[in-house]
């Protein structure tokens, strides 16, 4: 049966990575460049893909200055951004059928819980994994499998939810049933290991997942 629920968090719970591609497109309009989003686009949740975010501003440029200009507004950009549809709706079925609740992320705790803290989710999540806590990061399974570990569960006994295909291996390489939410910097990722890809969290249901996952009797 089901005991628990594991979230990804950029992209997933909230779009920090349109906020992300966003304030280098800004920096670039201002200083009155072309801005090539489509390369930045691949970039997001690809962690083996690397590239010079500002070569448009040539070798000589103050790439300090730039990020600086940049953390400003991405910072203002992700303040307005809020928990993404259907989320809290799902936390909250879990949570009256005393489902455990997780994440898995990427970037480092730090960062994850105060974007929680200031939506007021961070007490939702009974535990909370991140870069810092493993040896690899997605799509190695060390994350999921941490998780895993501490709930004293399955991957079979759990959903991950997934925004990337960097995301969705390393769930199905720890397990785990996944459900994939591609957003707008993530639609073209592949996908095809997937159990279930929506367009939204809020077009699901606990019920339905445990419809899907659970067999029958």
């Amino acid at each position: 049966m089901l005991r628990a629920l594991i979230f990804d968090f950029d992209g997933l719970i909230v779009d920090t990575e349109t906020a992300l591609i966003d304030s280098y497109a800004a920096v670039h309009v201002a200083h009155g460049l072309a801005f090539d989003r489509n390369r930045f686009i691949h970039a997001v949740g690809h962690a083996d893909y690397a590239f010079d975010a500002w070569s448009a501003f040539g070798r000589l440029a103050p790439r300090a200055t730039l990020e600086q200009e940049r953390h400003a507004i991405a910072a203002e950009l992700r303040r307005r951004q809020p928990v993404l549809p259907g989320v809290t709706a799902l936390i909250a079925a879990a949570r009256a059928r005393s489902f455990l609740i997780g994440l898995a992320s990427n970037s480092d705790h730090a960062w994850v819980e105060s974007h929680l803290e200031e939506r007021g989710l961070r007490a939702e999540f009974d535990f909370i994994a991140c870069r810092e806590d493993v040896p690899s990061p997605k799509p190695e399974p060390d994350l999921y499998r941490h998780v895993l570990q501490r709930f004293g569960l399955r991957g079979s006994e759990a959903v991950a939810f997934e925004d990337s295909h960097t995301g969705t291996l390393a769930a199905k390489r720890a397990n785990l049933f996944v459900v994939s939410v591609p957003n707008a910097s993530t639609a073209h990722h592949d996908f095809s290991i997937t159990d279930l890809r929506v367009n939204s969290l809020d077009e699901i249901t606990l019920d339905a997942l445990i419809a899907r996952f659970v067999p029958a009797r």
